[in-house]
């Protein structure tokens, strides 16, 4: 007797086939509904988690990896946490020691996979720009900002792709990112360079575009932080931000990239823990509000898929409720997934009490345990969740890629003032300084590059904050040089950067800034005549400013948010979309 599959059945056996996995289906029928029928209650509540454990390995021995599992877990690695929380998901991080190298991630992925009942959803922050939690040799893109400065859809979507099939190779399959806000507060503190742009329609279109190169790539996409944290100078890993857009502003500002993110099937989307009145008067964050969650994403904009949590460890979701209180109050709002509690034995326990005591039912975690698999059936981790060790080289960091991201990122360096470029004449000794840190010294970067063009360099990396000692010294570095290279790094926020760019600019030398993050630096030193912007401090992104600065390319990226006077942020100092180049 021929057998009958139902639509569900063909479309998760299909996506599964799509994205080279073998077919996710169960001798029992639908793999999705076979997989939750045999689940216990532990073990359904245990899907809806994901967080982090210390280690380079699954089985992580070091010394340092379980002092820090048992301080924060009560276990000693990965391999415990897993089988004693049933957990649906673990997050990678640096400072977890997870990310050391590619090879070092894939066989983490697969141990992962290894000890999971279940297929696990293996997640990280790869957002590129700032936000980057595997580094080199990976392709590193220059983040999303810059993106927005090249205005091209069609970049945004390649950078996504590459990036994706270099995450599934490590074993990642799902990546937060990319980020949705709209940022048209100048001086956010948490998004900034993050966002694409202040203009909803380019971010929409933007955000559109790396869903699917995400998901093309085999890794579902999550568009952040829902309903937008774009317009807010309230940091949520350390305070409540409230959102004072009405709800026409809302739809007109915030909701765009949302919108276009569901139109083009998204996987997951995160959830922000901000208060906006105009959705929900209650005062509660968006993470833990039914009429934003429930009440709008779901029921206004149609989004059926896996909703979860930003860090349930942040100050934004803590304030009002208790750490027990907040995993069951995130699910009632309508979540799936809920990420990084501050501790997974009391979230965990406290969402299976709601359940035996009928705060919860069943039937509820059922349904997020249901959208969870989906995603991860979708993704074809039934019977495809391990990844090759050996095919890394072909995929990650290859010359290929490396090219296409120089190419991309040459798109994205802006140039907003301009007294001394390209260099007339090659300057035989130049001075780079500025912010830099140790992994990431952003003057020597600098110098190395200018040195490639035969200059004779000298680097001094003053840091965030410079002292009048450290100035002093950059002021003499410059005297004795041709030309000066500044960079600064969220210098509105740092009055020694801005003294810094000053006392170099008072030398009467030439002196060319490079905002290496937030573009709104120039309007705090107006008085700097040579400003680019790069929205990265990436090797690519000083590069392609090098670049610039030689002639060898023109700029051709357009800033994607307006730079307002400094303590005027109602009168521009720089339009959206000025950029001046000499291209043509």
């Amino acid at each position: 007797m021929r057998k009958i599959f139902n639509r569900r059945q063909v479309l998760v056996a299909v996506s599964a086939l799509l994205v080279g996995s073998a077919p996710a289906m169960a001798a029992g029928g639908d793999v999705v509904a076979d997989a939750l029928r045999r689940m216990s209650l532990e073990e359904k509540v245990g899907q809806l988690f994901v967080t982090y454990a210390y280690g380079a390995s699954v089985d992580a021995s070091d010394p340092a990896s379980v002092a820090a599992n048992r301080r924060q877990h009560g276990v000693d690695n990965a391999r415990q946490l897993i089988g004693k929380y049933h957990l649906g998901g673990i997050i990678y991080f640096a400072w977890s020691g997870n990310t050391a190298n590619p090879a070092q991630v894939a066989e983490l992925s697969n141990g992962i996979q290894r000890v999971s009942s279940v297929p696990a959803l293996v997640s990280t922050d790869q957002e590129y720009g700032v936000v980057t939690r595997i580094g080199a040799p990976a392709t590193l893109f220059p983040g999303n900002m810059a993106l927005g400065a090249a205005r091209d859809p069609g970049s945004a979507g390649t950078a996504a792709l590459v990036a994706g099939r270099e995450l599934r190779a490590m074993g990642v399959n799902q990546d937060f990112a990319p980020v949705a806000d709209v940022n048209v507060n100048a001086l956010n503190p948490v998004i900034g360079v993050r966002s694409f742009a202040e203009d909803p329609e380019l971010t929409a279109q933007l955000v559109e575009a790396q869903v699917r190169g995400y998901e093309r790539g085999g890794v579902s996409a999550t568009a952040k932080h829902f309903p937008g944290h774009g317009d807010t100078a309230v940091d949520s890993h350390t305070g409540l931000p409230v959102i004072g857009h009405s709800v026409e502003e809302w739809e007109r500002l915030d909701a765009p990239p949302f919108r276009r993110a569901i139109a083009a099937g998204i996987d997951s989307i995160m959830t922000a823990h901000i208060v906006v009145p105009a959705l929900d008067p209650s005062g509660d964050p968006a993470t833990l509000s039914r009429p934003i969650i429930t009440g709008v994403l779901r029921d206004r904009l149609g989004y059926d898929g896996v909703v979860i949590t930003d860090s349930l460890g942040m100050a934004g979701v803590r304030q009002k409720y208790g750490d027990d209180r907040v995993p069951v109050l995130a699910l009632k709002a309508g979540v799936d997934q809920l990420l990084m509690p501050p501790s997974i034995d009391l979230a965990f326990n406290a969402v299976l009490t709601a359940v035996r005591n009928g705060e919860l039912t069943e039937r509820r975690i059922d349904q997020s345990v249901r959208r969870i698999l989906r995603m991860k059936a979708k993704r074809g981790l039934f019977g495809g969740q391990f990844v090759d060790p050996a095919r890394l080289p072909e995929v990650v960091g290859t010359e290929q890629n490396r090219q296409t991201a120089q190419r991309i990122t040459d798109r994205t360096t802006t140039l907003v003032r301009n007294a001394h470029l390209p260099l007339p004449t090659p300057p035989a000794s130049v001075f780079t300084t500025g912010w830099g840190t140790t992994a990431d010294p952003v003057p020597h970067r600098l110098a190395t590059a200018v040195a490639k063009r035969s200059a004779a360099t000298n680097a001094l990396v003053t840091g965030a904050n410079p002292n009048q000692a450290t100035i002093d010294r950059a002021v003499a570095g410059a005297a004795g040089a041709d030309l000066t290279i500044v960079a600064t790094n969220k210098a509105w926020t740092d009055v020694g950067q801005q003294n810094l760019v000053k006392a170099l600019l008072a030398t009467g030398k030439p002196v060319v800034v490079i905002a290496v993050r937030d573009p709104y630096d120039i309007a705090y030193f107006p008085e700097a005549q040579t400003y680019l912007a790069t929205y990265s401090y990436t090797e690519i992104s000083v590069e392609s400013a090098v670049r610039v600065m030689y002639g060898e390319h023109a700029p051709v990226g357009k800033l994607p948010v307006t730079i307002p006077v400094a303590g005027d942020p109602s009168t521009a100092l720089h339009p959206f979309g000025h950029g001046l180049t000499w291209e043509g």
